[in-house]
């Protein structure tokens, strides 16, 4: 994302930032952050978090109805949170509405098609999401696709099941869980950016 146009100085919102991870390392360079997050419980977890960090908010709400004014934001972060492109409409007609013109959003999304281990697991969990189709839904819109080759690193074996279990069907975690040696899982993620 730095090596894209980066966020220093500048205004970011991070849709779906869940307990707030990311926060932090915007707020060293932005001059605001807020971050939007639809589940109370996370809000509550992000904003702690971020309490005594200057210029960053945490809001309830969606992609779908962001709680910000026309055109207020200059960067866009959103890690997981417009899934697999068709259906997510809404959300990034709220993008249009929210970003001031020249700004960017970044968008990052698991890429089944690039061959990693997770994009074998994803496919295999969900055969139904069309990863060409994804790839055209975002490209029509306008999105440029950077991939990122990354990896999962645990620190137990516990860990990884856990996250293995929360991201995958139950009979297919079992399945990958079984097959799957170390504490480290390749994946392959796409990079959608936009400008606006």
């Amino acid at each position: 994302m730095r090596e894209l146009g980066g966020w220093t100085g500048l205004d970011v919102l991070d849709v779906g930032c869940g307990t707030g991870f990311h926060l932090p390392l915007f707020a060293a360079e932005a001059a605001s952050v807020i971050g939007v997050e639809p589940h109370p419980d996370l809000v509550a977890i992000a904003a702690r978090r971020v309490r005594r960090t200057p210029r960053v908010a945490v809001l309830q709400g969606t992609a779908q109805s962001l709680p910000l004014p026309d055109a207020s934001v200059d960067v866009v972060h959103a890690r997981w949170a417009y899934f697999f492109g068709p259906g997510c409409e809404p959300g990034l007609a709220e993008l249009d509405r929210v970003v001031r013109p020249g700004g960017r959003a970044f968008v990052i999304d698991n890429d089944p098609l690039t061959p990693s281990t997770f994009s074998t697991w994803f496919r295999r969990g969900y055969p139904e999401v069309d990863g060409a189709e994804v790839r055209r839904f975002w490209a029509d819109r306008g999105w440029q696709r950077h991939p990122v080759a990354m990896a999962w690193t645990f620190d137990s074996r516990a860990d990884l099941e856990a996250v293995v279990r929360i991201e995958l069907p139950t009979d297919v975690a079992a399945e990958v869980l079984d097959s799957h040696d170390g504490l480290t899982v390749d994946y392959a993620v796409s990079l959608w950016t936009r400008t606006f």
